[in-house]
């Protein structure tokens, strides 16, 4: 298994890496200088890009006069981290060897299957290729970890002459040879202190892959936990944070780019499922306050693009009869501010900030640094089996919900919030151990609680539209004239009291009490 963490720079800042103190250290105490390579590599697959499909990616390499063939299959991205399997040979030429990289592939890996396919064996062809000059430096830390440190320089290329595009590449990548993961960590962070870096979510073969298939970014939902009963409760945790991790880190490309709603949505929908974690373990781990400051300054950032993106995308647009043409008249200004926000989340993720804190949190991860402040106690529940834990856990919020529920019909705005925030709390815990119940109690149960978020989000959608809307006409000022401004708050004050008064009749139609009742006579999973 690859572990290595992946790091963006500029390409004027790699003078600024090379004469890195940590770098020039290990240049002087190594036995030779930092090795310089000229690499051409060649990744095929076929023309309908079967291995891209099952997450896979077949190059050939040509270094110092000798051709080497490298397969990686399956693994994660969390927070830069890249875990994946790895399979690599010396090869005769330009074309890989599939007899060998069967031999090689161990029985249980699905890619072995794939590539004994005839039809997958014939049609292996070169998609792209990238020619790079790679600078390499060997690392030790203080606590004995060996890193090896890679300054890759280059282009990635596609297509033929006439229909050709390429991509500029200019990346670290860290990769654990020996010892632990959180020493890459150390040495990243090390790094950011006089270099500005970004973390790296995509791999060279997924870019060449997007490059070639001029594959647009997609936004990514969170994945299927596969919990087993035999986990420990620390063991849990960490799955469940690199799960929520891999949703934050999935979208960040797409929220850099600027302009996508459902990538902002997806990576603010992960960070919250990792607030939700964290608080629901709690009691045996704590996240060290300057890193929950950081998180929370990030959840602020992608919230406020959020937030203008429902106003202008849903909210409003959902008005109908005589609030119509007021709302149309407000979601053009209500757009413009949603897209203002949308740069300021492009440049949150993109900040040295946002890299230290991702970089911090999965540091503190991979250190397991908690337990440097447990209790005997607190250690024995860690190590303890899961499913008490997960039991307990589910009870608790469950009687928490209904609790905050039994006055649902009649509760004030405030009082509706919190069933809101206990239901999507008791709907994450669930996800999360869902694997570790039975399937025909999961799905009505986490059903039921989803139509009791939906009435609830939309009654919290209004509170928040009423926020905005009187900001709206003074936010705007500079782009409009007096009377356009006068315009925004005629329109913004009837539509806040038409909104008022809908959710006021929502919250006594029946709808909300109907998906309470639904979700209280659902069969509890635990």
């Amino acid at each position: 298994m690859e572990i290595e963490l992946k790091l963006l720079l500029a390409p004027q800042d790699a003078p600024r890496l090379r004469a890195h103190p940590l770098l020039a250290q290990s240049a002087q105490n190594a036995p030779t200088a930092p090795q310089v390579l000229q690499l051409h590599d060649i990744y095929v697959d076929t023309p309908d890009l079967q291995l891209c499909r099952h997450q896979a990616g077949l190059r050939v390499r040509q270094v110092d006069g000798r051709w080497v063939q490298t397969l990686k299959a399956g693994g994660t991205v969390s927070g830069g981290l890249h875990s994946r399997h790895e399979w690599e040979g010396d090869v005769a030429g330009p074309r890989p060897d599939l007899a060998a990289l069967d031999a090689a592939i161990g029985r249980k890996q699905p890619i072995r299957a794939l590539l004994r396919q005839d039809a997958i064996r014939d049609a292996l062809q070169p998609v792209f290729s990238t020619r790079m000059e790679r600078t390499v430096w060997q690392l030790r830390t203080p606590q004995g970890d060996q890193i090896e440190c890679v300054l890759d320089q280059g282009v990635i290329e596609s297509g033929a002459d006439g229909a050709a595009r390429s991509v500029p590449v200019s990346e670290i990548e860290l990769e654990l040879k020996q010892g632990q993961a959180a020493g890459l960590f150390d040495v990243a962070l090390a790094l950011l202190q006089d270099v500005p870096l970004q973390l790296g979510h995509m791999s060279k073969a997924e870019r060449g892959y997007r490059l070639a298939a001029a594959q647009p970014l997609q936004a990514v939902k969170a994945q299927p936990l596969a919990l087993d009963a035999e986990m420990s409760v620390e063991q849990v945790f960490l799955a469940i944070a690199g799960n929520c991790l891999e949703q934050v880190s999935g979208n960040q490309d797409g929220v850099a780019a600027g302009e996508d709603v459902e990538s902002v949505h997806q990576m603010r929908v992960g960070l919250r499922r990792l607030r939700s974690a964290l608080g629901m373990f709690k009691s045996l781990l704590a996240l060290p306050d300057a890193l929950k400051s950081e998180l929370d300054w990030l959840g602020g950032a992608l919230g406020e693009a959020r937030d203008w993106d429902v106003l202008a995308g849903d909210t409003l647009a959902r008005l109908d009869g005589e609030a119509q043409a007021d709302a149309a008249a407000l979601a053009e200004a209500a757009h413009a501010q949603a897209r203002v926000k949308h740069v300021q989340a492009a440049q949150a993720v993109t900040s040295v900030r946002y890299t230290a804190c991702m970089l911090g949190l999965q540091r503190w991860l991979q250190a397991r640094a908690w337990r440097d402040s447990c209790s005997v106690r607190q250690v024995r529940r860690l190590d303890a089996p899961i499913c008490p834990f997960a039991r307990a856990t589910l009870r608790k919020d469950q009687r928490r919900l209904v609790k905050r529920g039994k006055r649902l019909l009649h509760a004030t705005p405030q009082q509706r919030h919190r069933v809101r925030i206990a239901a999507k709390k008791t709907r994450y815990a669930t996800e999360f151990f869902a694997s570790l119940l039975a399937a025909r109690a999961v799905q009505p149960y986490v059903g039921r609680l989803s139509a009791l978020q939906d009435e609830l989000g939309w009654l919290n959608d209004v509170q928040v539209a009423d926020r905005l809307l009187q900001q709206l006409p003074d936010v705007q000022t500079g782009q409009a004239d007096q009377s356009a401004q006068d315009g925004l708050r005629e329109h913004a004050a009837f539509v806040r009291g038409y909104l008022a008064a809908r959710s006021q009749a929502q919250g006594s139609d029946g709808r909300m009490h109907k998906a309470w009742r639904r979700f209280k006579a659902a069969r509890f999973p635990a």
